[in-house]
C-alpha cells in the first residue's frame, strides 16, 4: 500500500553510502546533547464537562504524555478535553509512554483493561521512523491498532495525528534534519491513504514550528502547539460525531497539502526511548 509519486524523493544508493556513518553520529550527537525532559504531571483519567457523555482515549508516545510542558492541563489531552467539555461530559483516558512505538502501544494497550470508548486520538510514529522501522512494517502496525481498537473498544471515531514537520526540527542538525524529514513526509503520506481506506480521520500536524512555540529541548511541542494541536482535534472529532460533520470517519481534518513521500530511511541512531 505504497503511495507513489511522480518525484522520486528518495535518496539514491550511493547517498545512503555516503551520509550513513554521518546520519548515524549524528543521530547520537542529538540523543547525548538533547535534555531528556519528564513526562506531564497530572491526571490521566478522570471525567469534566456537561452534556452527553464522550468516552475518550489518547494513545500515544511523549508527546501525547506531554512532554515539553509541566502538567496535562497544558498538554495535548487536558487541552482537547477542555476544548470538549463545553458540548460534551468526557469521560476520558491517556495511554501515553516516552518512547513507544506502534506496535508497543498496542501491547500495552492489550495489557489493560477492556472499555468501550466513542472517540480515539493517537499520537505515533516518530519513535518507529527513528528505529528506521521499515514503512510497510509501520503501516501494517498502524493497522493492527485500527483493528484493535475496533475489536475491543469500538469507538465511533478514531482519528490518526500524523507525524509532525520534523524537517523544520531545532534539535536536529543536517543533514540529519533533512533525512528524518523524508521520512516524516514517506509515514505521512502513507498514514493518510490507510485513514482513508480504514474509515479513520486523519490529522495533519502542520502547525508553525517556530522555536519559541517548542520545549526547550527542540524536539517536543510546546504549550501553544499542544493547543494548536488540540482545537485541531476538537474540531474534527466534534465534526465526525455529528451525522454529516465535514470531519466523518475517511477524512482529513484541517487538509493541509501531503507531501507523497518514499520509505523511511533507516534507524540513524536516535534510540526511541531518548526521543519521543
Amino acid at each position: 500500500m505504497r503511495t507513489q509519486s511522480s518525484i522520486d524523493h528518495r535518496p539514491g544508493p550511493l547517498l545512503k553510502t555516503i551520509l550513513g556513518p554521518v546520519l548515524l553520529l549524528q543521530g547520537f550527537w542529538v540523543r547525548l546533547r538533547t535534555p531528556r525532559l519528564p513526562e506531564a504531571e497530572g491526571p490521566r483519567r478522570g471525567r469534566t464537562g456537561t452534556g452527553p457523555r464522550l468516552r475518550l482515549l489518547v494513545v500515544g508516545d511523549s508527546s501525547a504524555a506531554g512532554v515539553g510542558v509541566a502538567t496535562q492541563s497544558q498538554a495535548l489531552m487536558g487541552q482537547l478535553i477542555r476544548a470538549l467539555a463545553g458540548t460534551y461530559t468526557v469521560h476520558y483516558r491517556l495511554e501515553a509512554r516516552t518512547g513507544a512505538t506502534t506496535a508497543e502501544a498496542i501491547d500495552s494497550l492489550a495489557r489493560q483493561g477492556i472499555e468501550t470508548v466513542d472517540a480515539v486520538v493517537t499520537a505515533l510514529g516518530v519513535n518507529d521512523l527513528t528505529a528506521g522501522r521499515h514503512l510497510s512494517t509501520w503501516l501494517d502496525d498502524q493497522k493492527r491498532l485500527i483493528d484493535f481498537l475496533r475489536t475491543r473498544m469500538q469507538p465511533r471515531v478514531i482519528m490518526l495525528s500524523s507525524l509532525p514537520p520534523v524537517h523544520r526540527f531545532p534539535a536536529l542538525p543536517e543533514p540529519l534534519r533533512w533525512y528524518l524529514g523524508v521520512g516524516a513526509r514517506a509515514y505521512n503520506a502513507a498514514l493518510e491513504e490507510l485513514a482513508r481506506r480504514e474509515g479513520a480521520i486523519f490529522l495533519p500536524l502542520n502547525f508553525s514550528m517556530d522555536v519559541s512555540l517548542m520545549a526547550t529541548d527542540g524536539f517536543h511541542p510546546g504549550r501553544g502547539i499542544y493547543q494548536d494541536w488540540a482545537r485541531r482535534a476538537a474540531e474534527g472529532l466534534q465534526a465526525a460525531l455529528t451525522d454529516n460533520g465535514p470531519g466523518a470517519n475517511g477524512a482529513t481534518a484541517n487538509a493541509a497539502p501531503t507531501c507523497q513521500a518514499p520509505e523511511a530511511p533507516p534507524g540513524v541512531g536516535l534510540d526511541s526511548d531518548e526521543t519521543r
